[in-house]
């Protein structure tokens, strides 16, 4: 089952004196629990190409479909519905909410698309806090933790609403190796555990070793190996 299937996608940025064309007609299906490593150089367009598998950025051209659904044809709201559902993210740079305790940050996909009790979110993040190491830092703001318990909360938050489909936006890029790796190894276990599909934007030759394929991004298009 194809859970990703992005085609002829094109996606420039206008600037003050010229335009940049980032994606020139990308294609990149991933099936259901399936690793797939995207790499290539600085500049080249990973993470605009995750943004706009994501449903986070509008290409000028191309279909994206999530489970199916044309996720760009859909309204504004139900699209983020439907992200929120069935993506998570992981970035770089963790984006958790500093005013937020652990819990509240996990809960926050599952406050988006509405789909569980009050309760029932709780017990959920508490339960990936839990899976991911964090249990006794469930009632701490991100700020009281290391980076790579940071990344840690980071993978719950993507898990929580069981998403078919996770993006990873060089989720090893702000942490040292030995931490980056075990962050790494979290995220692929669970992954692996709960059969989701992984995308994984990366420049460590590491990363993409450990994933069932690995594509390339150049000049706009992606090829594998």
């Amino acid at each position: 089952m194809l859970v990703l299937e992005a085609t002829n996608l094109h996606k420039r940025y206008r600037l003050p004196h010229k335009t940049v064309d980032v994606l020139n007609g990308a294609d990149l299906a991933v099936r259901a629990g399936e690793r797939v490593a995207i790499v290539g150089r600085s500049g080249a367009g990973k993470s605009t190409l995750l943004h706009v598998a994501g449903g986070l950025d509008r290409p000028q051209q191309g279909v994206v479909r999530v489970g199916g659904v044309s996720i760009y044809e859909l309204p504004g709201r139900r699209r983020s519905t439907h992200r929120a559902r069935n993506i998570g993210f992981v970035f770089q740079s963790y984006h958790l909410l500093p005013e937020m305790d652990l819990v509240e940050n996990i809960m926050l996909p599952a406050m988006a698309s509405n789909h569980l009790g009050r309760t029932a979110m709780r017990h959920r993040a508490l339960d990936l806090l839990a899976r991911v190491g964090l249990a006794d830092r469930a009632t701490h703001t991100p700020l009281e933790l290391s980076g790579g318990e940071q990344q840690r909360a980071a993978i719950a938050r993507a898990l929580m609403n069981e998403p078919m489909l996770l993006l990873a936006d060089e989720p090893t890029g702000n942490l040292d190796r030995s931490t980056g790796l075990d962050a790494l190894r979290m995220l692929f276990s669970l992954a692996k555990e709960s059969g989701h599909a992984l995308v994984v934007v990366t420049h460590s030759q590491e990363v993409a070793d450990v994933c069932d394929r690995t594509v390339r991004l150049e000049h706009g298009v992606l090829a594998e190996g």
